[in-house]
């Protein structure tokens, strides 16, 4: 079973990326998988001076750095980790003095999955392209999400829009467990009895807490953040939504009730630099227009708990 952590007030935000959700690595993945750890090794060494290509979710932590520009003090942080050595790391640390982005910490824990680091940062999310180091971050009781491929986005202005999907992801997965078993007419009546009751927090509401304390740093409306909230809930299900986000004294900017439709195409509108769902339908419908963040918790994941699990054992 998941931790869950208390909240606290934030004094920073601090994100936990790996390197391959950053940077593009997918040519020396290959060579690990198909070749072994020490052409991998010399590989990267030969190439070190060679800067990475940007990866799926660079934009987003660029423009993340970027908000602390226009803060008096250092109110964003982006820790790497990876499964590197920091002998082979080094061109990772290269590329992001190339780019110039300000990530001064890291930990490299040399083959081993580095998640464990995670908590001593005081990450409030981790990203990664690493199903299995995402699922240990999520059962610490942080926010996490397994970056998917996707095509390159260019990011269009300085503001950071972030979308979340709900179930499982902002809220416990309750009420998706009574719509999975029983059905979109017991689902539709239970969360109408329900109304008044606010559902549980799910694994991002943490996160979402710090990122709406960093907001409240700007002027109204004039905030360089904005989030949306992207479901297939649709009335009279959506009461119980905005009456639990009200009780938890969160504001959401903007949220779309598609009632099952696909969710890419509003992503798109929206114009999201990066969207986290636990549906992997969803997360395929939103990758094609924006960076997805598969969210591998709740009942719609059990199965792949499960058989990850049996590979350990």
């Amino acid at each position: 079973m998941a931790q869950t952590r208390v909240q606290q007030a934030v004094d920073k935000l601090v994100i936990a990326i790996s390197s391959r959700a950053l940077f593009d690595l997918n040519d020396s993945h290959v060579i690990y998988e198909e070749q072994g750890l020490e052409a991998y090794q010399q590989y990267q060494i030969e190439h070190e001076n060679e800067p990475l290509q940007p990866g799926g979710a660079f934009n987003l932590v660029k423009k993340l750095l970027h908000l602390n520009t226009l803060l008096d003090t250092q109110r964003v942080e982006v820790i790497l980790l990876s499964r590197n050595s920091a002998d082979t790391g080094l061109r990772v640390f290269n590329s992001i003095e190339h780019y110039g982005l300000p990530i001064i910490r890291a930990a490299f824990s040399g083959g081993m999955s580095p998640y464990r680091y995670i908590s001593p940062f005081n990450c409030h999310l981790f990203l990664s392209m690493d199903g299995a180091d995402v699922r240990q971050a999520l059962e610490q009781g942080v926010a996490a999400a397994t970056i998917l491929p996707s095509a390159p986005q260019a990011a269009s202005d300085t503001q950071v829009k972030f979308a979340f999907d709900g179930d499982a992801v902002l809220f416990s997965d309750e009420a998706e467990r009574i719509y999975k078993s029983q059905g979109l007419e017991a689902f539709a009546k239970s969360e109408k009895k329900s109304a008044n009751q606010p559902l549980s927090g799910g694994p991002f509401k943490p996160f979402l807490a710090a990122l709406q304390q960093l907001q409240m740093q700007f002027p109204p409306g004039l905030s360089p953040i904005r989030t949306c909230l992207v479901t297939a809930r649709s009335a009279p299900a959506h009461e119980r939504v905005v009456k639990t986000l009200r009780a938890w004294n969160i504001r959401i900017d903007e949220s779309l009730f598609l009632g099952g439709m696909a969710k890419g195409v509003f992503l798109k509108a929206f114009d999201a630099d990066v969207f986290f769902d636990d549906q992997e339908a969803h997360c395929d419908s939103a990758r094609e227009h924006v960076a997805t963040g598969h969210v591998p918790h709740g009942v719609a994941n059990e199965n792949i708990s499960q058989l990850t699990a049996d590979k350990k054992d």
